[in-house]
């Protein structure tokens, strides 16, 4: 499954919200040595009850706009 995701790093808590087929994820994380990315797939593993390992960010590592691509 391929997902549009909109990161916003800093936020007050960790969150996901979907809205029109995209997903917005509030981290917690700032965006700093991939720290933003690491809690990204973290929070989504925990989401969609799948393994960290599953998810890989196809597009975007340094990008608020990506493409992560769950199995």
């Amino acid at each position: 499954m391929r997902l549009t995701i909109k990161v916003i790093p800093r936020a007050r808590q960790n969150k996901i919200v979907e809205e029109n087929g995209e997903y917005n994820v509030y981290l917690h994380a700032p965006p700093v040595e991939g720290k933003a990315n690491a809690a990204l797939i973290e929070l989504l593993a925990e989401h969609f009850k799948v393994k960290r390992s599953q998810i890989k960010v196809i597009s975007g590592l340094k990008s608020r706009h990506k493409i992560v691509d769950i199995s």
